[in-house]
């Protein structure tokens, strides 16, 4: 596996595999990495030549600092993970590398779909994200690149800002990675406490009870009945819940038949606030 910290470095090396006509992969991440990000890392490996991680902590998403600070940092235990699924090219740049001394986001219209849910309770977030993912784009110019659906609002954002901006990018989305219990996998559950780990599944379960409901009820009364399910919570502060309608994610009323839906929901676990959401069959 290579490894690089520069934009010329590995815009460079990037060149020559274009050269040979080499298809490039490309995992966005974070780091603290889990078996999630491996998923789209082995899908990117069945369908490119060259598979391109990045780990980068990205400053301009965070709407809390505090956030920022204790986001979990695991670079040893990433590049071991990276080299057993035979990732190909690890990007490391630093946040002067990036940045240089600007550290702010662009602004994005994204026709609406920033204003819903997350958008709604993380001021700036999209921005943040929008602005570090076309930077990559633009520096690694991946054929693909693969997003987990975990996010689901931020990979509606992200194909709606690659029409947009008519970036040359195919963006794949692939299905949320979950513990055996059902939690969906992130960075941030290695930060939750004993007893906050073993109530979260409580999220997921009722996700799928709320995907049974919905062939019968209506989006209000499923609403209301996750939010008294989440005030017998103790360890559980539901922050929102949400049916959208996927391409808009606006909230739903009514459903409609010739739309697909999907159930959304933000929960905090003591300080650690996890997200989740389902799919929907509209019968």
């Amino acid at each position: 596996m290579k490894v690089f910290a520069t934009k010329k470095e590995i815009k460079s090396y990037l060149l020559t595999l274009k050269n040979k006509k080499k298809t490039i992969g490309f995992v966005p991440t974070m780091g603290a990495l889990h078996h999630g990000h491996l998923s789209l890392i082995k899908k990117a490996k069945k369908k490119n030549d060259v598979v391109v991680v990045s780990i980068f902590v990205n400053p301009t998403q965070f709407d809390k600092k505090e956030d920022l600070i204790n986001y979990p940092k695991t670079l040893k235990n990433d590049t071991i993970l990276l080299k057993s699924v035979s990732c190909d090219v690890l990007f490391l740049p630093s946040v002067k590398e990036i940045y240089n001394d600007n550290i702010s986001s662009q602004k994005f219209d994204f026709d609406g779909l920033e204003h819903q849910m997350e958008g709604k309770f993380r001021e700036g977030h999209f921005d943040g994200v929008g602005t570090i993912v076309k930077t990559f784009f633009e520096i690694v110019e991946p054929n693909r690149a693969y997003f987990g659906q975990k996010d689901f609002q931020q990979l509606q954002i992200i194909k709606k800002m690659v029409r947009k901006h008519r970036l040359d990018v195919k963006i794949k989305g692939c299905p949320i990675f979950r513990e055996e219990d059902g939690l969906a996998m992130s960075s941030r559950n290695t930060r939750l406490t004993e007893v906050h780990r073993k109530a979260a599944p409580f999220i997921y379960k009722t996700l799928k009870k709320v995907r049974k409901k919905f062939g019968t009820e209506n989006a209000n009364y499923i609403t209301e009945w996750v939010e008294n399910k989440f005030k017998k919570q103790p360890l559980l502060e539901l922050e929102y819940f949400t049916i959208a309608e996927e391409k808009s994610l606006k909230t739903i009323k009514n459903k409609e038949s010739n739309k697909k839906y999907r159930a959304f929901i933000a929960v905090f676990a003591g300080k650690i606030r996890l997200i989740d959401n389902i799919r929907l069959k509209n019968d």
